[in-house]
């Protein structure tokens, strides 16, 4: 070894100092490397803005050849499942955001098996995810998993309806629920203050847990405290969506333009929608981890634990992860199946061989 090479290693060296400070360091770097997966499901009537909420979050358009159906075509309709994936990239780091959107959903008079459906494919996820687990191929295991979701509240109701009820009842055991009051531009803040204490108010009184951020550590700083506590304080969330860029006071601002003036999206004084997009971002990795901590862990010790049957395929689910990893299923049990019958034929030379 030269001296050279020796001299950098030694000018390293601190008294008490062993190094392993970097490891966090080492963590983002491989974390960046791989990427980030994270899964939304939106749910609400039509009419909402879900569509619109969410390509305004991400700055992108999740549904680009989307075909809106018209009134007749809307009564016959029934709930269905659309997974949209997107790549985002951002200073390097990249996230594969999924967004599940339900179009049906509360659209029909009688509404009583409207989230058998999502119920159905919350489990058909939970299932893939026990069974790759449960497989050989572990190392790329894909992870669609509801991660989070996002529940549109109609504004001009007076709080909750029974379907909003029994939707959130069957559901916060599966999934993180946020609860969204949408279309927040209708009301006056005074309204709003209401509806949202009103919502607050009926989703105690039926027991139903959404999601809440977590307390902040004691060495936290003053500022990520108090940013926190103004989330926690926005629960739920009033927000509007909008993808239109205006022009306001020599600003590009993305925003509604009404007669009376502009509802500026981004806006603190407006709507939620930054602190909507603030509690996703900051706990991403929190919704994350509950996900697997709570909801897939009650799941998969009930499976375990009762052996219930896996529930059946959702033929209405075009999930393009499902076909790739059938496809390697069918390549596997070629394979294998190629394997052997070449030992079956070696055998039977050999066997040959030996009459001869």
């Amino acid at each position: 070894m030269s001296s050279d090479s020796v001299k950098s290693f030694s000018s390293l060296e601190t008294p008490g100092y062993v190094g392993f400070a970097n490891l966090p360091n080492q963590v983002h770097r491989k974390s960046v490397k791989k990427g980030f997966e994270f899964t939304l499901m939106v749910v609400g009537e039509s009419g909402l803005g879900k569509s619109t909420l969410v390509n305004a979050l991400f700055l992108t358009d999740l549904y680009p050849e989307r075909v809106i159906p018209d009134a007749t075509e809307k009564m016959a309709q029934t709930v269905k499942l659309e997974p949209s994936t997107v790549e985002i990239e951002e200073r390097g780091v990249k996230l594969r955001l999924t967004v599940v959107d339900t179009p049906g959903y509360g659209d029909a008079i009688d509404n009583t098996d409207s989230f058998t459906e999502i119920i159905r494919y919350i489990d058909e996820q939970f299932e893939r995810f026990l069974r790759d687990e449960s497989g050989l191929n572990r190392k790329n295991i894909m992870d669609n998993r509801i991660h989070c979701c996002f529940y549109f509240i109609s504004p001009f109701g007076h709080g909750l309806k029974p379907l909003d009820v029994e939707f959130m009842k069957q559901l916060h055991n599966k999934v993180n629920i946020v609860p969204v009051i949408a279309k927040a531009d209708v009301l006056t803040k005074k309204e709003m203050t209401r509806l949202k204490q009103k919502v607050l108010d009926e989703i105690r009184e039926n027991g139903i847990r959404i999601y809440t951020l977590p307390e902040c550590d004691s060495d936290e700083d003053e500022e990520y405290k108090e940013q926190v506590r103004q989330l926690k304080e926005a629960v739920p969330f009033a927000v509007c969506g909008a993808n239109t860029l205006l022009e306001v006071r020599g600003r590009k601002v993305r925003g509604r333009l009404y007669p009376w003036g502009v509802v500026e999206v981004e806006n603190p004084d407006h709507c939620d929608f930054i602190k909507l997009r603030s509690m996703l971002i900051t706990h991403m990795q929190d919704l994350q981890e509950l996900t697997q901590q709570v909801h897939y862990e009650n799941y998969r010790s009930e499976r375990l634990a009762k052996g219930v049957p896996p529930p059946k395929r959702n033929t209405l689910i075009e999930d393009k992860n499902v076909v790739v990893s059938d496809k390697d299923r069918i390549l596997q049990e070629k394979e294998a199946e190629l394997k052997r019958m070449q030992e079956m034929i070696v055998a039977m030379q050999a066997k040959m061989q030996m009459q001869q």
